[in-house]
């Protein structure tokens, strides 16, 4: 029977670290990690490999004939004098033909307005006479090539598409990490694996320094 005095005196003992649960855990979430980014990587990587090769399928967008639409006048009229007049043009061209894309810039004087539309489906380029109260609409349209390589850089592809580009890219870093504390338990595989880790950061810097003009 412990005596009060031995009670006093005993130490609470310290929770060790536990190598095997943290390495299990960190296999479970590199897991999970992988199957949430499976497509995206595979997406990333497929188009990374296109960007970097052109010329494979063709990336020119298609250029449709220039059409002429008319316009009410004194609507016009009317938005030239508003606030915001190029946003007032967007409504109005968009209220008598389809325009692909979102309004990037806008270029206004007094006789006539230039509007440019860009997207990763399609661009739309608007020249707008006031006095003839007409507006020359040319459209291009993207093809699946292009639409590929926009969608990896993420140009004219919106800020939602952005957001998800910047979640892939936490999740890789994430997984890298985790596979990265992983090596640390190949206890025979680890000097292998450390060796190959170094002799790529040393292939990376060489090409850098070498061959990137």
């Amino acid at each position: 029977m412990t005596s009060p005095r031995q009670s006093a005196n005993k130490k609470p003992t310290k929770k060790r670290f536990n190598k095997g649960a943290f390495y299990r855990t960190c296999r479970m979430l590199h897991g999970y990690l992988s199957a949430a980014a499976f497509l995206l990587l595979m997406f990333f990587a497929a188009s990374g490999l296109l960007l970097n090769h052109p010329g494979w399928f063709g990336a020119d967008r298609q250029d449709a004939e220039p059409i002429i639409v008319a316009l009410d006048f004194d609507a016009l009229q009317s938005a030239r004098s508003s606030e915001t007049p190029e946003r007032a043009f967007e409504e109005l061209v968009r209220d008598a033909t389809r325009v692909q894309g979102q309004l990037k810039d806008a270029s206004i004087s007094d006789s006539d307005a230039m509007l440019r539309f860009a997207g990763v489906k399609g661009g739309t380029d608007i020249f707008i006479d006031f006095e003839l109260a007409e507006a020359e609409v040319e459209t291009s349209k993207a093809n699946l090539t292009s639409i590929i390589h926009d969608l990896h850089r993420g140009k004219d592809a919106g800020k939602v598409w952005k957001f998800m580009i910047d979640i892939t890219a936490i999740l890789i870093l994430i997984m890298s990490v985790i596979g990265l504390i992983l090596f640390f338990s190949l206890r025979f595989r680890l000097g292998n694996a450390m060796r190959i880790m170094g002799a790529t950061m040393v292939l990376f810097v060489a090409l850098f320094v070498f061959f990137v003009p």
